[in-house]
């Protein structure tokens, strides 16, 4: 393999494959900095934040196939190291300092509203005027600031940025133009000098030809809906689009899981289980039914995707009944216990990538944050007592030591997790997760 970059170099990008599609396949594994598309050879150039981001990528596409639209492409490490900020801009409006900013927003799955910009902007200056439009490049906005040096410090801190974790990407750049002009305060454009300005619309929200047309919009969503981070990084984890059988629309958090062994569970094995699809706010284990648990989730999606993957899973000799709970959280009480502010929440950091890795369980495991001088021998010792180890295999990934061992079966395997997640092995607390891979590759990394 070519000395590691932070510049991936994919080939077979036919014409049908567009910047969005790029972007989709790996905004998962970091934020994406660069990206030229070189058509004439149906290549393109992408360059992540740094190299451990672009490590990642390649480790997982190793295993994975990457396709889009049908076409598979290939992937491997740039002889770059950094793509040229010539290259980047060679279609943009130039980097000559100006007041205002043109951003484009890429691999938007939520609607971006004036108050979304203005929240995002607004830490850097005083902004004084927003007008936003669909133009073929994409979704964009023109942002002025009262002062250059603002809209400078803007463009610094946020290029290449997201606005929500996994998904719609920042490029900013300088316009060329002078003033804005707005001539109504709505969802797509925003006078903050001029709060009298009307709101009603007919044709065009501007009728300068640069700006596009406002007036080609996105179906109107509350605000609060697309504040949910989480719902575009289960979107960007899963390719653009959430995995079948699961609606994105739900917003109930808490739910009920029955059918439990009571002489085997506790709320800290719940919680091993149930934090590998999202964040955990507290679990109730009900004394008048024992075989019954409450488990409140950080946000409804979080709650959808744990029913979908652990309905009907093994654990303890009993298949577990996952549902929707009728409660819509959990009362803090003295038999709840509190998981809000555990560090041992998996979606505290790296959300889009956790959630690329969902499943169902499988008899293969994935253990992580492991002492540098483990071995396997140790790891087997550590979890034989949950089941049949059937193979292992201990590796290392960005200088940390990782294994996969797979089990007889997923029962097993889920109750090693269960059982061993967050526990000491030779002075480390290690990290158990569920891996889709179906065998251990002997020469896999």
């Amino acid at each position: 393999m070519a000395e590691a970059s932070k510049v991936i170099h994919v080939r077979n990008v036919g014409h049908e494959i567009s910047e969005n599609d790029l972007l989709q396949l790996f905004q998962p594994f970091g934020v994406i900095t660069k990206l030229v598309m070189l058509r004439a050879k149906n290549q393109a150039l992408l360059q992540m934040q740094d190299i451990p981001s672009a490590i990642n990528a390649m480790q997982f596409y190793t295993n994975v196939q990457p396709t889009i639209r049908g076409r598979n492409v290939y992937v491997q490490f740039s002889s770059h190291q950094e793509l040229t900020t010539m290259d980047q801009n060679a279609q943009g409006r130039g980097d000559e300092p100006n007041r205002i900013l043109l951003v484009t927003i890429h691999h938007m799955l939520y609607p971006i509203t004036v108050e979304v910009l203005h929240q995002v902007f607004s830490p850097h200056g005083f902004v004084e005027k927003i007008v936003t439009f669909q133009k073929s490049a994409g979704f964009q906005a023109l942002i002025q600031y009262q002062g250059r040096q603002n809209a400078i410090s803007a463009r610094t801190s946020l290029q290449g940025r997201n606005i929500y974790d996994g998904c719609c990407q920042l490029d900013i750049q300088f316009s060329n133009l002078d003033e804005l002009q707005v001539h109504y305060n709505n969802e797509r454009s925003r006078d903050f000098t001029n709060p009298n300005l009307p709101t009603e619309q007919k044709g065009r929200s501007s009728q300068h030809p640069g700006y596009g047309d406002a007036g080609v919009g996105f179906p109107q969503v509350g605000i609060a809906q697309f504040m949910m981070a989480n719902a575009a990084a289960i979107a960007a984890a899963f390719g653009g689009g959430l995995p079948p059988g699961i609606s994105g629309t739900n917003d109930r958090c808490t739910v009920l899981v029955s059918n439990l062994n009571p002489d085997r569970i506790d709320e800290d094995k719940l919680f091993n289980l149930f934090s590998l699809y999202g964040n955990i706010v507290r679990i109730k284990l009900l004394r008048n039914k024992p075989d019954h648990a409450l488990v409140q989730m950080g946000d409804g999606f979080q709650a959808e995707l744990a029913v979908h993957f652990l309905k009907g899973a093994m654990l303890f000799g009993k298949r577990l009944e996952v549902n929707f709970s009728k409660h819509p959280n959990i009362t803090q009480g003295t038999d709840t216990h509190e998981y809000m502010n555990s560090n041992l929440n998996r979606f505290n950091r790296h959300a889009a990538k956790n959630y690329r890795y969902c499943c169902s369980p499988t008899k293969m495991v994935h253990l992580s944050t492991l002492p540098q001088d483990v071995t396997e021998e140790e790891i087997v010792n550590h979890l034989a007592e949950h089941g049949t180890i059937v193979n292992t295999k201990l590796f290392e990934m960005n200088g940390k030591k990782q294994a996969l061992v797979m089990f007889e079966n997923e029962e097993q395997a889920t109750e090693a997790l269960v059982s061993k997640h967050a526990t000491s092995l030779g002075g480390s607390i290690i990290r158990i997760s569920f891996s889709q891979l179906q065998t251990i590759r002997e020469n896999s990394q």
